[in-house]
């Protein structure tokens, strides 16, 4: 999710029906500059080049984020969430529309994964890896993060585990579960909210830590992104 002030004006967007390596190609009606969805960044017009404010978001199942944030409010689709016309398309072998761009066999095409950029370092977290350890503390790019799955929703969270200056540890809490699923830091023993990042007890109480930059994808479609990306 981006921001759409840009430059200090709010533009509005529209999908330009074109695709750049199987992904979504969208244009502002201010300028009709061409922006890639993946990179967040203007690719061709009057706003070439200029990159579009990232928004932490979740992308969940409803019941976990309804749990979590009782009075949300919901956009109204008129019964169309009842299935996802996309379903097929998940199961099958395909690599979009385009097919793949670089080969890259390391892991299932059509893995998950959740990959994160942080000063110029890319890594990709495979789904089938994160559901047997669900928390990750790790290095990348100068920066250090924490990766947290939960996993009967596919719900994965890229978090900076530096506060104030302190890099933490983190591991699950033996309490919690779903949307009230915990933390624990090994540094202050503070307990945070895995689906929020917000320390709910100990010294840290009240702190939130904040999101990286992160992609939940298939492996084709970030490694063609991002052709020399690690794998956790």
């Amino acid at each position: 999710m981006y921001a759409r002030e840009v430059q200090g004006e709010v533009h509005t967007f529209g999908v330009s029906g074109k695709l750049i390596m199987n992904a979504l190609v969208m244009y502002d009606h201010q300028t009709r500059t061409i922006w890639s969805q993946f990179l967040g960044k203007g690719v061709k017009g009057m706003l070439a080049g200029v990159e579009l404010d990232f928004l932490p978001v979740t992308q969940t199942q409803w019941f976990l984020w309804r749990e979590a944030h009782p009075d949300t409010l919901a956009l109204n689709k008129g019964g169309r969430y009842r299935f996802d016309t996309y379903d097929s398309y998940y199961r099958g072998g395909s690599a979009g529309v385009l097919g793949e761009t670089l080969s890259d066999d390391r892991i299932d095409r059509k893995a998950l994964v959740v990959g994160v950029a942080i000063g110029g370092s890319t890594k990709a977290y495979p789904f089938d890896l994160l559901s047997g350890m669900l928390v990750i503390s790790d290095s990348l790019g100068g920066g250090e993060v924490l990766v947290y799955l939960e996993s009967d929703t596919d719900t994965a969270l890229v978090y900076d585990r530096e506060v104030d200056g302190r890099v933490l540890t983190f591991s699950m809490a033996e309490d919690g579960h779903g949307a009230f699923a915990v933390l624990v830091d090994a540094e202050t023993g503070s307990r945070w909210l895995a689906l929020t990042g917000k320390a709910i007890d100990g010294p840290l109480e009240g702190r939130v830590l904040n999101r990286a930059l992160s992609h939940l994808s298939f492996w084709f479609a970030w490694k063609d992104w991002n052709p020399d990306t690690e794998i956790y």
